[in-house]
């Protein structure tokens, strides 16, 4: 987990105060500098990095290491932890499939999204550089997440239908709102990461194969969250105010759209797990517990809006509504427990 502390150490800073544009630019530009030296000089591979065949790492369905632990809210609910102990088993093992496979589907938009933005940049822009080296590094988690879901032996569907039937065009936003779309890959890629890190942390006895998943993840979306805060604290002061009103309001909404498509299995996933309506409506987010760690997801990005001044009495209203209003964060990747 070093690699982890030191990528997110690189990202920690933000944008020096002061009506200094070319200090700003300056400055930002360094930054994507040092990420892409680092993507170069610390990165992995899905397949030199995971030992797939070691028969530690081999994915067995009766395996009670697929026993969703505490810090998944279906995990800690009444309904799942009263289920016989293979039952546990298989619903979590297809929980993990499903998240990995939602995953890779939300990665495939971001490398689109990446490239739309890419194509658009002048000759001599360091984002193009940047860019391309986190689409680089998303194949891998893509390639990555496709493999575990193949081992699983689960045939699990991912996303809600309705974000398969959008994928076409949600990369489109990435060439014409890219603020927009910046916002939207922080609402995918925050709440799992969240999760991931949380997991980590508690030293759960996860399965040596995901939990290695999760480390590389966590590792390398460090940068990657914290290109998207970058990318957000450069352009959006150059916005004019009524882009910026627009802005507002969608953060909370794109936050919230996206959040639930990461963590809130669809219709099909509920299915296959055998999950009743009632209880899922309860763990997905009515029950106080669950609505917390809901609040928690985004205690970065609220820091992250405050900054922008894209927190005004309107938008604090849809943050409510939406149910992840709350405290900022005082530092990116603040533990829940001290920002509580």
């Amino acid at each position: 987990m070093s690699a982890t502390k030191q990528v997110t150490t690189t990202m920690v800073g933000t944008e020096p105060a002061g009506p200094r544009p070319d200090g700003r630019r300056t400055d930002y530009h360094e930054t994507l500098k040092t990420l892409s030296e680092a993507s170069v000089h610390r990165h992995f591979d899905a397949f030199l990095d995971i030992p797939w065949d070691d028969p530690a790492y081999a994915v067995r369905a009766d395996d009670e290491r697929w026993i969703l632990p505490r810090e998944d809210v279906l995990g800690r609910h009444p309904w799942y932890l009263a289920l016989p102990k293979e039952e546990q088993v298989r619903i979590g093992l297809y929980r993990q499939a499903n998240i990995n496979k939602v995953g890779l589907q939300f990665e495939q938009v971001l490398i689109a999204g990446l490239m739309q933005h890419a194509f658009r940049l002048r000759n001599g822009d360091p984002e193009f550089r940047y860019s391309t080296h986190e689409a680089t590094e998303e194949c891998h988690h893509t390639q990555m997440f496709q493999e575990f879901v193949n081992r699983s032996g689960v045939d699990v569907p991912g996303a809600p239908r309705l974000f398969r039937l959008a994928f076409p065009f949600i990369p489109l936003a990435a060439a014409w709102v890219p603020a927009a779309f910046f916002i939207g890959v922080l609402a995918g890629e925050e709440p799992i990461d969240h999760l991931q890190k949380a997991v980590l942390r508690s030293g759960a006895q996860a399965h040596p194969l995901l939990q290695r998943i999760m480390q590389i993840h966590v590792a390398e979306e460090a940068r990657h969250i914290g290109f998207a805060h970058r990318f957000l604290q450069h352009h959006v002061p150059r916005l004019n105010r009524v882009r910026r009103a627009l802005l507002s309001l969608l953060f909370p909404l794109i936050m919230r759209w996206l959040c639930d498509v990461i963590m809130v299995p669809g219709r099909e996933a509920r299915r296959g797990m055998g999950i009743p309506r009632s209880v899922a409506r309860e763990v997905w987010w009515r029950d106080p517990e669950s609505r917390k760690t809901l609040r928690d997801f985004f205690a970065d990005v609220r820091m992250l809006a405050e900054s922008l001044d894209l927190m005004n009495p309107a938008s604090r209203v849809l943050w409510r509504m939406c149910r992840i209003d709350g405290r900022p964060s005082r530092f990116r990747s603040e533990p829940a427990s001290a920002a509580s």
